[in-house]
């Protein structure tokens, strides 16, 4: 799929569904909290997140840390037309920057005028995004020295009911949502490539995971 074409499924997926993103995501996209808490990020930090949808993520992360500077990507302009809004709207717009972009290729610098980020936020996206794992190494190919790249997105469910997971399998697929079963095998592969430390836990009965890989 070229950029174009999934920007054009992307926008058809969001143009109305942007409208009530949040409010009908808060139930089930568990986990996303805990990763903004463990970002430590000191004045100064570039935060990027890659596939920012709403914004929602990066307006919390400004109340979280003051000082810190934060980028926002998305290939649907749908949804960048509500992260766009919301940023407007609240006392964070001179902070938060947003650009369009595909997730497997981008440059910082002629998107934000940064060489790279400190923090790299991939939330509930490798789930959606078709070459995951491309996405996973162009992320890390733009970590600064000493920076991290933090993943949230469905685990394993492997302590889950079969039904349960069953049913919640078949949802998910409606939103063209595929929980990446083998996670944990593809992060810890690229930091063997990158050189980089791979930290991997699940919730109880695995049904959000959360990657950290960090520049040693």
């Amino acid at each position: 799929m070229t950029m174009t074409s999934a920007a054009l499924h992307m926008d058809q997926m969001y143009r109305h569904q942007r409208r009530i993103y949040d409010a009908t995501r808060a139930y089930y996209l568990l986990g996303r909290d805990q990763l903004l808490q463990d970002l430590d990020a000191p004045p100064g930090t570039a935060v990027l997140e890659i596939a920012c949808g709403t914004a929602r993520n990066l307006l919390r992360a400004a109340d979280l840390y003051p000082g810190a500077r934060l980028y926002g990507a998305d290939i649907s302009s749908e949804m960048l037309t509500t992260a766009r809004q919301s940023v407007a709207n609240s006392h964070h717009s001179n902070r938060i920057h947003l650009a369009r972009t595909d997730a497997i290729s981008y440059e910082t610098q002629a998107l934000f005028g940064i060489e790279s980020a400190d923090r790299i936020v991939i939330s509930y996206a490798v789930s959606m995004i078709p070459r995951w794992s491309a996405a996973i190494d162009e992320a890390i190919r733009h970590l600064a020295p000493g920076g991290s790249l933090h993943i949230v997105d469905f685990g394993t469910m492997e302590a889950m009911p079969a039904p349960a997971r069953r049913a919640l399998a078949a949802w998910l697929a409606r939103f063209d949502v595929t929980p990446r079963l083998n996670l944990q095998a593809v992060c810890e592969a690229a930091a063997v490539r990158h050189g980089l430390q791979c930290d991997f836990r699940q919730s109880p009965r695995g049904y959000w995971a959360q990657v950290v890989m960090r520049q040693p």
